[in-house]
């Protein structure tokens, strides 16, 4: 009998037939001898399932895999198909891979060791940041407890994406965790926030493990629409009252306040006026917050107190000299 925690990676899929294929070798090739892998079409319009279903009939008498295929009937967005797949987990520990990124094959393994060994919560690493020529290596902050790492997402040192965690399945069945249905843009920062505050102890793994690719460089305005910009209000709504009620309560500070500048800054690197005046307007009152938060550059910070002073002239430059001719020739 095999003996080893079972590990749920959750794995939404849809119209990812593009990229599936080097996605679902990533997650065989796994050294790891006891995972679920639970994947939720999200009602596809391409190959998607098709190729689920081949992967799920080639894999068959792997020993080391069980996969299940769930299908919605209708698109309804990540955060429904996560929760789907949450209610369908088993697995002692709970992680998630994007139906176009990859994972190391060691990934799962060295995951559930550190948690064994430290009694961990939650296990997090860093990250490879892939373009289509080349990338860049992307870290984690060393946070010793949940509460420095709440202060650390909320201050921008920490990212929230939930394909840099591994977490008990615990925490989400015994605080009752899931996604806000139909809220998809910003749905992880919601859950990580949750699962940190009922967290007793946290680990860092210093090791890359993850391959998130970024393809798109451009601009967010091109699929940030109002429908999106209320789903964001939602997730941050429900965070900030969640904190707020938690025992962290009293050691929030001025957190909050960064975390909504954290969350609106991409609008001032997309190179449209449009944006930057939306930035201007949105979560309007945490902009005098902006010089207070050190955890950010002095680069950023003055970045958003151009805006703030509606000196869009300098937002676009720096966007031309830094964004386009610098980063844009290095990380194409």
């Amino acid at each position: 009998m095999n003996s080893l925690p079972l590990v749920s990676i959750i794995v939404p899929v849809y119209n990812a037939a593009a990229t599936l294929d080097r996605t679902l070798s990533s997650l065989q090739a796994q050294t790891y001898q006891s995972i679920e892998l639970i994947f939720v079409n999200d009602a596809s319009t391409d190959d998607s399932l098709s190729k689920l279903m081949e992967f799920t009939d080639a894999v068959l008498k792997d020993s080391r895999l069980k996969t299940m295929v769930i299908s919605h009937p209708e698109n309804r967005g990540v955060a429904n198909a996560r929760n789907t797949a949450l209610n369908h987990a088993t697995g002692e520990f709970i992680m998630y891979v994007d139906a176009d990124d990859t994972i190391q094959p060691e990934a799962v393994a060295s995951c559930v060791k550190e948690a064994q060994q430290s009694g961990a919560d939650l296990v997090y690493f860093h990250w490879w940041l892939s373009f289509h020529k080349n990338g860049r290596k992307m870290t984690q902050p060393a946070c010793s407890t949940p509460l420095e790492a709440i202060q650390a997402m909320m201050a921008g040192k920490m990212r929230w994406n939930l394909w840099l965690f591994m977490v008990r399945r615990s925490l989400y069945d015994e605080h009752l965790i899931r996604f806000i249905p139909d809220a998809n843009m910003g749905e992880d920062l919601t859950v990580m926030m949750k699962l940190m505050v009922h967290a007793q102890k946290i680990v860092l793994l210093d090791k890359v493990f993850y391959h998130y690719r970024q393809d798109n460089t451009t601009s967010i305005s091109k699929t940030f629409s109002e429908k999106h910009k209320q789903e964001v209000e939602m997730n941050i709504k429900e965070t900030e009252s969640y904190l707020k009620a938690s025992a962290y309560a009293d050691k929030i500070g001025s957190g909050v306040d960064f975390l909504k500048l954290n969350i609106k800054l991409p609008l001032l690197v997309t190179g449209h006026k449009a944006d930057y005046i939306l930035w201007t307007n949105w979560f309007k009152s945490s902009n005098p917050y902006i010089l207070k938060n050190v955890s950010v550059s002095l680069r950023t910070r003055m970045l958003q107190w151009l805006a703030w002073k509606k000196q869009f002239w300098a937002v676009r430059l720096y966007n031309a000299i830094v964004l386009r001719m610098i980063y844009g020739l290095i990380y194409k």
